[in-house]
């Protein structure tokens, strides 16, 4: 099973393997408190096209086609992230306060081939 879940919520025990999925260090939390097994900033949007989403909801149509382009060099870590949700939960987790339009949710999209 494939999850999101915002790193600013609460650890729980159906969280499975805990990936963080976003390219800087959510503020505010201590990597204690995060309790992540793997920080995969190598499968985040890069820094332009980051800064140029801005979590605008209109543009996520064009974010997800540039992320696209973005991943395909990095198809190792898609296939890595399908391999293991095929052994269990894996959670990816995103700082963004818009889930519906975050990285997370397009990796999701993208791991499942939509």
């Amino acid at each position: 099973m494939l999850r999101i879940k915002r790193i600013y919520d609460e650890p729980s025990g159906d969280d499975g393997l805990r990936i963080l999925v976003d390219r800087l260090w959510p503020r505010g939390v201590s990597k204690e408190k995060a309790k992540i097994d793997r920080w995969e900033k190598e499968i985040a949007p890069s820094h332009e096209l980051r800064r140029w989403f801005g979590h605008d909801p209109a543009k996520w149509e064009e974010f997800l086609r540039r992320y696209r382009a973005e991943l395909r060099d990095r198809e190792d870590l898609l296939d890595r992230l399908r391999q293991e949700e095929s052994e269990g939960t894996v959670t990816l987790l995103y700082a963004a306060r818009d889930g519906e339009h975050s990285n997370a949710a397009a990796l999701v999209r993208f791991i499942r081939g939509d």
